[in-house]
């Protein structure tokens, strides 16, 4: 079967199980911008980025899977017999891997605007679309109830993705961007 079955050419995509909803519809903001979020994820990996950084984010990329396909199935985790497989021990796990990356780091003095290595911009670049698609499943659960477990563990990633940008230049040997307040040529 070809990729390209023309079946959404009216606006409108197929859910798990047959429903076909607009494709503006908040389900599919929120699962397609944890596809769009996995997507920057593979974006930095692609970069070369630290070992332990590299295999927490191998984890991340098939949970963020396994809650956007969640999402396609209109009664995932509402019906018995078919919770939600990203739930509160990816979160708690997210926390661990916060911490222990926390520990490693120097103490944080000033706000780091996104940049240093490539590496750790595409981390930055993956944390922006990662609290995108936290505000997108905020509306999806406004709209249904469902997903409170996957906003959880969007805000914790989000977390951590800014923790291995700062980890990612350390190991370039590349300094944070610190934020300066903006100041107009003529005033410097």
């Amino acid at each position: 079967m070809s990729i390209a079955t023309g079946t959404g050419d009216a606006g409108d995509s197929g859910l798990i199980g047959g429903a076909r909803v607009p494709k503006d519809n908040s389900r599919l903001e929120a699962y397609g911008s944890l596809d769009e979020l996995n997507a920057a994820i593979g974006v930095a990996v692609s970069h070369g980025l630290p070992t332990p950084v590299e295999e927490q984010l191998e984890q991340v990329s098939h949970w963020l899977f396994d809650l956007g396909s969640d999402l396609a199935s209109p009664r995932a985790g509402l019906e018995p017999g078919q919770p939600l497989r990203v739930g509160e021990e990816h979160h708690v796990r997210l926390t661990e891997w916060i911490h222990a990356t926390e520990e490693t780091l120097p103490p944080l003095r000033n706000f780091i605007l996104p940049g240093g290595s490539p590496g750790a911009a595409a981390l930055h670049l993956a944390r922006t679309i990662c609290r995108r698609a936290e505000r997108r499943l905020v509306s999806f659960l406004h709209d249904t109830g469902e997903g409170s477990h996957g906003v959880v563990f969007l805000n914790r990633l989000s977390d951590l993705l800014f923790l291995q940008a700062r980890v990612t230049n350390i190991a370039a040997s590349c300094e944070d961007v610190v934020w300066r307040a903006a100041k107009l040529d003529s005033d410097r």
